[in-house]
């Protein structure tokens, strides 16, 4: 009789109301669309690239346990320290953007050093309220300070623009990219 009763049990607790399962597999499905959707409804993805090779990636980071440290003067009072304690892996990344080409909004793990070998950057702070556009050309050079300050690169220019980042304290085989939605600030 203990047996039977045990067996009984067993039963009623796997056996599942059709309709109560048809909720929670329909809720469960709801909610799995939702999270997949918001990423792609929210990120703003790259348009007008022509070229994203990455040529290097030192994938077992520094050689020796290796701290960066990266002092910017910005305008106005003040200066920008960036420090990274202990880098991880660097990438090297050569980015050709075609007119009317950007990166979409982005951050970035840690800082990246941006050479303009051709064309010219239009660049965009998500955190500039008056959305302020910052112009290099050719030949100039840039620091992000990666660390989820989120930005934009456009090519507003009439010939293609060619970027050559460096980017640090990379996950090791993590994205070096990070998309984010558009913070607000700009018009596009």
């Amino acid at each position: 009789m203990a047996m039977k009763a045990k067996n009984n049990q067993q039963e009623k607790e796997t056996k599942m109301n059709p309709l109560t399962q048809f909720k929670k597999t329909s809720i469960l499905l709801v909610i799995s669309a939702l999270s997949l959707g918001v990423g792609s409804v929210l990120a703003t993805p790259p348009s007008g690239i022509l070229s994203a090779t990455v040529f290097a990636r030192a994938t077992s980071g520094f050689a020796d346990p290796t701290d960066l440290q990266f002092r910017i003067n910005v305008s106005g009072p003040g200066r920008e320290v960036i420090h990274v304690r202990n880098a991880e892996e660097t990438v090297v990344q050569q980015i050709i953007i075609a007119p009317g080409g950007h990166t979409g909004w982005h951050s970035h793990p840690g800082p990246v050093v941006v050479v303009i070998k051709a064309g010219q950057i239009s660049f965009y702070d998500g955190d500039d309220p008056t959305c302020t556009v910052r112009t290099l050309s050719a030949g100039e050079a840039f620091i992000d300070s990666g660390q989820g300050h989120v930005h934009i690169a456009r090519n507003e220019g009439a010939t293609n623009l060619e970027l050559w980042a460096t980017y640090f304290d990379v996950p090791p085989g993590g994205a070096f990219r990070i998309d984010a939605a558009s913070p607000g600030n700009c018009p596009f």
